[in-house]
């Protein structure tokens, strides 16, 4: 959520920073700010209700004092009916302070001044690519659905026996491979990096989405669920899309002392996404599918860390291309191509031969105060420090099933067989994959 108080300030600023992502959101914006002008006028009129009902509370005890009793029943019947002319007031109070509340949930946050313009995904930024070139094959590289299905540890015909398109289900050495994976990642950014490990919950309620932003938002994206509770009413409860859900929000409606921060948090979890709108792209393979695994980083810092934090996230995320020896590349993302709740993100893409480009594996991005604010998670400078919102960054570290189909497409071997990046070899227990 960004700060009522800037937009309401600054509203020329405000249609700036939305004008840079497309305009799209501009509605919102308008309805911001019409209703927050009629909601401080209306407030304004009831406070001076209040304090007029007030003065004549004052002006009865001093008529009774007196012993004026009809002064003091004059003035009572004044305050009754200020009293019900604040009442009668008040439900378009709540309904003016449910429309601005609806209005800033719906306004994505402004992006940052360092973040390059643009009107569309052209116009991002490659910023750097890694050591590794990608790789020159003497014959012609199959995608990693065909490579996969050739050994036997890629089958999405059983997964949409089970569950439809866009599932997947990996056998034997393929489930061992995205095994690996996991705990290669995980005890990387644990032993290496700094992260805590967390292992959260994977249904959490709206309020918990509403916080990091996937709501109201990305409402038809996510998986919904219904359950009772010990009182025997229905609840919702939703499956995350990414543990940046969960591990953001562990600091939700928190002061937290400054010597926590930087907080700095990672967990693998199950994710789960309905893909809506993404009808006829990606069909094929693991790479957008309902049902993926991710490793996911989250940091919580103070404000004036947060921009030197995302370059530190961006390497973390980029040590395990790097340790897998998989080519890659670091895109800046234009203002027009910002997730709803960043200010600035990068993209590491990374190569997929069969494909002969680039393809995003994580998604680094820097929040600023806008999900502190929606989560009212805050942070105090020494005991006296007045509250202030944190900033919050996330980026995967990395999506599991995207390396897993990076890694059978750079190491295939022209007879079928699939090499384990040396990093994984121990953990795995093969250096290869082999038909047969």
């Amino acid at each position: 959520m960004n700060d009522p108080k800037l937009i309401r300030e600054k509203p020329e600023a405000a249609k700036e920073g939305l004008q840079k992502r497309g305009g799209r959101y501009m509605p919102y914006l308008d309805q911001f700010l019409k209703d927050d002008e009629a909601h401080r006028a209306l407030l304004k009129d009831v406070e001076s209700t209040r304090a007029k009902q007030n003065e004549l509370s004052k002006e009865i005890g001093k008529a009774k004092a007196a012993k004026d009793e009809a002064a003091a029943q004059a003035a009572m019947a004044e305050v009754a009916a200020l009293k019900a002319a604040i009442k009668e007031k008040e439900p378009a109070l709540e309904a003016a302070a449910s429309r601005i509340r609806e209005a800033l949930l719906s306004i994505p946050n402004f992006p940052h001044a360092s973040c390059p313009d643009g009107k569309s995904e052209a116009d991002n930024v490659e910023r750097r690519k890694g050591p590794l070139a990608p790789r020159t094959f003497d014959f012609k590289p199959l995608d990693h659905q065909s490579v996969g299905e050739k050994l036997g540890i890629l089958d999405i015909a059983a997964a949409a026996k089970l569950s439809g398109s866009r599932f997947s289900l990996l056998r034997g050495a393929g489930a061992r491979l995205e095994r690996t994976l996991i705990d290669f990642m995980l005890d990387l950014h644990t032993t290496k990096h700094g992260y805590e490990e967390i292992w959260p919950p994977v249904l959490v309620r709206p309020e918990i989405l509403e916080g990091t932003g996937q709501l109201p938002k990305f409402k038809e994206d996510m998986y919904l669920t219904q359950s009772s509770s010990s009182e025997g009413k229905a609840q919702d409860m939703y499956l995350i899309s990414t543990s940046e859900i969960a591990l953001t929000n562990l600091v939700r409606e928190e002061i937290l002392d400054e010597s926590r921060l930087p907080m700095k948090l990672t967990a693998y979890t199950p994710c789960f996404r309905q893909e809506a709108g993404s009808y006829g792209k990606d069909t094929r393979g693991l790479i957008r599918v309902h049902q993926f695994d991710k490793v996911e980083l989250v940091w919580i810092t103070k404000p004036e860390d947060s921009l030197k934090a995302l370059e530190e996230l961006v390497g973390h995320a980029a040590a395990i291309l790097e340790a897998l020896e998989i080519p890659y590349r670091v895109i800046e993302l234009c203002t027009a191509d910002i997730g709803f709740g960043s200010c600035k993100t990068y993209d590491l893409e990374l190569w997929m031969p069969s494909e002969n480009r680039y393809r995003e594996i994580s998604s680094c991005s820097n929040c600023w105060d806008f999900q502190g604010r929606r989560m009212n998670a805050r942070f105090r400078r020494g005991p006296k420090g007045a509250p202030e919102f944190v900033h919050t960054l996330n980026g995967s570290g990395v999506a599991v099933g995207r390396m897993f189909a990076a890694i059978l497409e750079n190491y295939q071997q022209k007879d079928g067989s699939v090499s384990i990046p040396k990093a994984l070899q121990a953990r795995f227990g093969a250096d290869a994959i082999k038909p047969g």
